[in-house]
């Protein structure tokens, strides 16, 4: 792609994390992204081409192996003409949210990655002229700790995000916890599935994005009317969905769009075709641990009407959750067993500084990296090479709790349509779908204290602030349901 021949005029921001900041092109379907420095911490440009390096790296020697080559894109690297960059710099800054503006692009080397625009993604030559729909999901850990190091009981019934979602809301970052459960979505079942995408549609936060043709239509802010913006939505996606417009408009027409648009991610998350497989990594088995958590509003709803057991009817094996999860269940010891770990590991650099590179700690990424993560066994022996092994798999689990999902969907008429393209149908519109992850960066070496403490930090206010009122009047719930018989005393 020649990049140098383009106005810069034809890019236009598209976003940022902590790290890095992404620009798409109007027209064609790339994005590029540029990685981000504190104002006079600027890397020199080899150090910027060796960070960028093992970005692709590790996306192509790690993380396809646990998503598979059709589920993970990670770009190459490009140089381009400083001019052009500086320029294209100058024309985003107004758009960047000035929470982000603590850090400025990186205009000083010219490279960047280079990777297709997700929002845009067309699978098939057929399609390219047609309207693009996609839905971008952060689904977040889908799973309880199992771990025996956890010294707090209700880590083992309540998830890490419906806690978090607490001290969120006291630290002012949102006005209303969202009833949206990872573990609803991670189960299978479609009417928990349904249920938790209608719930993060009614509360986005940043877990839920929709773009049109590359445009961002809805991504819900807690401050804003969600009613009104289900109804603008409505009017976004009406002609995916109906396109002979014999839908009237108001209420119902706007309930039944969002419903098939949740009948539509719903398929396509459940979806896994063979081209998709992944690599021989076999990790813990799904099964361990409880599959529902206490907090769901979904399952408390069952309390109250009498129904105890959570049907959790499985993911199949080959779709994009599946293998998310997988990934995300590396994380066998939690962070209360690993963090012991990671002090081992530290104090061993600290008298061998030297052996930081050795150990692979900052790269490379490549097969060798990939095949210490491997070794399952939870036997410590006392080992910094046991260690090292588990907080690689840490950091692989928690690059996988953050990660993102995109569903791009496409129109398509019934005769367009065939076995080799993967279809998902509607009441009135059928389209070709593909599923991609992006955000599959590896977590920090250097984040692992932080987690600990903010792990102590959600579940102490959770027991003190929530736990402490919920439980008597669950408990009532759980105590009127059940079977009993009545004993009389004289009095």
């Amino acid at each position: 792609m020649e990049v140098e021949k383009m106005d810069e005029n034809e890019w236009k921001y598209h976003g940022e994390g902590n790290q890095s900041l992404v620009v798409s092109h109007c027209q064609r379907c790339v994005v590029l992204r540029f990685l981000k420095s504190p104002p006079n911490q600027n890397k020199t440009p080899e150090e910027i081409l060796h960070h960028l390096q093992n970005i692709v790296d590790f996306g192509k020697h790690v993380m396809k192996q646990f998503f598979g080559e059709n589920y993970v894109h990670h770009g190459e690297i490009i140089q381009l003409p400083l001019d052009f960059v500086r320029q294209l710099c100058l024309k985003i800054q107004p758009e960047r949210p000035e929470c982000r503006c603590d850090k400025d692009m990186d205009t000083q080397s010219g490279y960047a990655m280079c990777l297709p625009n997700l929002t845009r993604l067309q699978t098939f030559r057929f399609a390219e002229h047609r309207p693009i729909l996609c839905i971008e999901i952060k689904p977040k850990c889908g799973f309880i700790p199992f771990s025996s190091h956890v010294s707090q009981e209700i880590k083992h019934k309540v998830c890490r995000y419906c806690m978090h979602q607490h001290l969120k809301v006291a630290n002012g970052k949102w006005k209303r916890p969202s009833k949206y459960c990872p573990l609803d979505l991670f189960s299978g079942n479609k009417q928990r599935m349904h249920f938790a995408l209608k719930s993060l549609l009614q509360e986005a936060q940043n877990n839920l994005k929709i773009f049109k043709n590359g445009e961002l239509i809805y991504g819900c802010k807690d401050d804003q009317d969600c009613v009104s913006d289900w109804n603008e939505l409505a009017r976004h996606l009406k002609p995916f969905f109906f396109p002979s417009n014999g839908l009237v408009s108001g209420p119902h027409c706007t309930r039944t769009i969002v419903k098939e648009l949740i009948h539509v991610i719903t398929m396509a998350l459940l979806s896994s075709t063979d081209t998709c497989r992944a690599g021989d990594m076999k990790t813990v088995p799904i099964s361990q641990g409880r599959s529902y958590c206490e907090a769901s509003a979904f399952n408390k709803e069952l309390v109250r009407n009498g129904k105890h057991k959570l049907e959790s009817s499985g993911l199949p094996r080959g779709c994009l959750l599946y293998k998310t999860l997988q990934a995300q269940m590396l994380d066998m010891l939690d962070i209360e067993g690993l963090y012991p770990l990671y002090s081992r590991v530290e104090q061993y650099l600290e008298e061998f500084p030297e052996e930081r590179s050795t150990l692979q700690i900052d790269g490379p990424y490549n097969e060798a990296f990939y095949e210490k993560l491997l070794d399952l066994s939870l036997e410590d022996d006392g080992t910094v090479a046991f260690a090292l092994t588990k907080v690689q798999q840490y950091r692989i689990a928690m690059t996988a709790k953050d990660c993102s999902i995109m569903i791009a969907l496409s129109p398509c008429l019934q005769d367009e349509c065939s076995e080799q393209r993967p279809v998902v149908l509607t009441s009135k519109s059928r389209f070709t779908f593909s599923v991609s992850v992006l955000d599959l960066d590896l977590k920090p070496y250097e984040s692992i204290p932080h987690q600990y403490k903010l792990d102590g930090e959600i579940v102490n206010y959770y027991l003190k602030n929530v736990q402490a009122k919920e439980d008597p009047v669950m408990s009532n719930l759980f105590k009127e349901n059940e079977d009993c018989t009545l004993v009389l005393h004289k009095v």
